[in-house]
């Protein structure tokens, strides 16, 4: 059934009191169970696995994906079939969105470990104790959560901003416990092949595992060029192929990321990887410039130029849309409209726990930052003032467009910080990774509890659950994470472990601390060309209205990660638009359901299945090497 909503029209026009009286009579549904003990262990087994799925990607390609709509298809089915064979009931509505927000919050636990603490080991060559990361990463979410709780009445139960990607999960829901349930097993069906199918492939391209299941005669080559090098080694200006990473890989995981990506995303990254490794890096092999072949070499001269551009784009994006930072602070300055008696005070997250901990646990991450990264008292407790503020915005572009700009706000801490404390990276770093991670963890709650509030939840409810998969996702990325890089931060930013999160990170410290004078020469001209191409793709899509059709984040992204992932995510972009423009028109037609009504479900399948696969041969590969 439809989800109830206020039309634009009540929402201007009615009081917040209005609006919660409205709520609690037409879609609060009381004492239905929902943060139980099955949905929070669901939750809690499901978001530390999909967490993995999060870090694998992080680690190839520096973003991070929601695991929500996976988490609660998987849920759904789980339970279903639970209840066919008499082992238990079904899971409510309202309980499998706890679990939901469970398992997102344990899912985007992953951030820190591929952007800003993965640049800090490198730019240090120190290990960060994994005690010290987790206990570090976890304060951090809590504030993050206690940053939320004043918003969500006002962007949630007053502006009623859409939040997208929470509407979306919620509607998912709604359409999962409806009545006709066989549309929620078909969709977990395709999941679950999807899974298969990647996983089985990521297995048969691992030497170790094929030989130790005595089928090496079966033994996918981790790469399709493998063949033709067989017979033959395709250069490029005297440079193997291989060399430039211009490979085609036979994983289909990068592919399915592709697929949710979008076309824009996909052609730019792929017309990014052809400028970057086609044209200009065997150019600058040729002149000596570069003189370490792979993806290493090559990154070392070539990031510059994509990261200038992602950094300059993001920065104007976010500058260029004053409408969101008025609207942020005229919403977070507004006083609540009340009477004498609150509607909702006694489910709503109560507002004295983030005066009383906002407070206390700002003073334990500065004391932190201070005791365990040399962070200066006094620069960490200005930190905590530019929280407030970018937790504000964040919140606000996270509501009204789903995505958090949490690079663009990390470059402005950087650049903050940089005049404050002039020529010290690793403050840079640390301080930034304050501010951009407590704005991500309190933009993500807000999404999380923006299907609950569709659905008639209680925010405490998934408040408690989001803090419970704060310490799931802890629990489990953080240590593997340490497995893979086995203690040693020089395994970073290697062909397994590219990090281009982490390298753009360190990128911008080292600009902002350093200068230019450090890079190569045509390194700087190519800082000064990816900055202003940067700003002239933006404000074509400005200018344009949207309809540009290249991402200069997409494009400068391709500078930073190797060929091959950029040809496997473009090429899936490009398959599944292919796939919409041919099945889109054909309403009720086999093809349009599987290929575009659950695109979505078929690439989380593939990329939840393949990644944790993923990992775990990465995990055993190197520890037998």
């Amino acid at each position: 059934m439809a989800v109830q909503q206020l039309s634009e029209q009540e929402v201007r026009r009615m009081s917040a009191m209005e609006k919660d009286q409205w709520w609690v009579q037409n879609i609060y549904r009381g004492d239905m169970p929902q943060l139980t003990l099955r949905s929070a262990l669901t939750g809690m087994i499901l978001g530390s696995v999909l967490s993995l799925t999060n870090l694998y990607i992080g680690i190839q390609t520096g973003w991070t994906l929601g695991v929500g709509i996976t988490s609660v298809i998987i849920s759904f089915a789980a339970f279903k079939v639970l209840a066919r064979v008499g082992l238990g009931h079904e899971m409510t509505i309202l309980e499998n969105n706890a679990m939901q927000s469970i398992a997102t919050a344990a899912g985007y636990m992953t951030a820190p470990l591929v952007t800003s603490l993965a640049a800090y080991m490198v730019i240090t060559g120190q290990l960060i104790p994994m005690g010290v990361t987790i206990a570090w990463m976890i304060t951090l979410s809590l504030l993050g959560v206690l940053f939320a709780f004043p918003l969500k009445r006002r962007f949630i139960n007053d502006e009623q901003y859409p939040f997208p990607e929470g509407r979306a999960c919620g509607i998912v829901l709604d359409a999962l416990h409806s009545e006709d349930a066989g549309e929620g097993m078909f969709k977990a069906r395709l999941l679950s092949t999807a899974a298969g199918l990647s996983a089985l492939i990521e297995l048969m391209r691992s030497e170790k595992v094929m030989h130790l299941v005595r089928l090496p005669f079966l033994k996918l080559p981790e790469y399709w060029d493998n063949l033709v090098y067989r017979f033959a080694t395709p250069a490029l200006a005297g440079t193997p192929l291989r060399e430039l990473t211009i490979r085609l890989d036979s994983s289909i995981v990068m592919f399915a990321t592709g697929g949710l990506m979008g076309i824009r995303a996909g052609i730019s990254l792929l017309l990014g990887a052809i400028v970057n490794y086609v044209i200009l890096a065997p150019w600058a092999i040729q002149q000596g410039i570069i003189t370490e072949t792979g993806f290493r070499g090559i990154l070392k001269w070539g990031m510059w130029g994509g990261v200038a551009m992602m950094t300059t784009a993001s920065l104007f994006s976010f500058f260029s849309r004053p409408e969101v930072i008025v609207q942020a602070f005229r919403s977070a300055l507004r006083r609540e409209g009340g009477g004498p008696v609150d509607p909702v005070g006694h489910i709503e997250l109560p507002l004295r726990l983030s005066f009383i901990g906002i407070p206390l646990i700002g003073a334990i991450v500065v004391w932190m930052a201070w005791h365990f990264f040399g962070v200066a008292i006094w620069l960490g407790i200005v930190a905590i003032p530019l929280v407030f503020i970018f937790v504000t915005i964040a919140a606000t572009s996270a509501g009204l467009t789903s995505i958090t700009p949490t690079s663009a706000l990390g470059y402005l801490t950087q650049t903050t910080f940089s005049v404050l404390s002039r020529g010290n990276i690793t403050t840079n770093i640390m301080t930034a990774a304050i501010t951009a991670e407590v704005a991500s963890n309190t933009s993500n709650l807000l999404m999380d509890i923006k299907p609950g509030y569709m659905l008639g939840g209680k925010p405490r409810h998934q408040a408690a659950g989001h803090v419970l998969g704060i310490f799931a996702g802890a629990a489990v990325a953080i240590p593997v994470f340490y497995a893979m890089i086995h203690g040693d931060p020089s395994n970073l930013l290697t062909d397994k472990l590219p990090m281009p999160g982490a390298q753009a990170w360190r990128a911008v410290a080292e600009v902002l601390t350093k200068g230019l004078s450090f890079l190569h020469p045509s390194a700087r001209i190519a800082v000064f060309v990816g900055a202003a191409l940067g700003i002239v793709f933006e404000v074509a899509k400005k200018v344009t209205h949207n309809r540009f059709p290249l991402s200069a984040v997409g494009f400068g992204l391709a500078f930073v990660i190797t060929f091959n992932t950029s040809l496997s995510m473009g090429l899936g972009a490009i398959f599944f638009w292919v796939l919409g423009r041919i099945y889109g028109k054909r309403p009720g037609s086999r093809g349009r359901k599987l290929w575009v009504e659950n695109q979505e479900t078929l690439c989380a399948g593939a990329i939840a299945g393949g990644a944790i696969i993923g990992i775990l041969i990465i995990l055993i590969e190197s520890s037998a090497g």
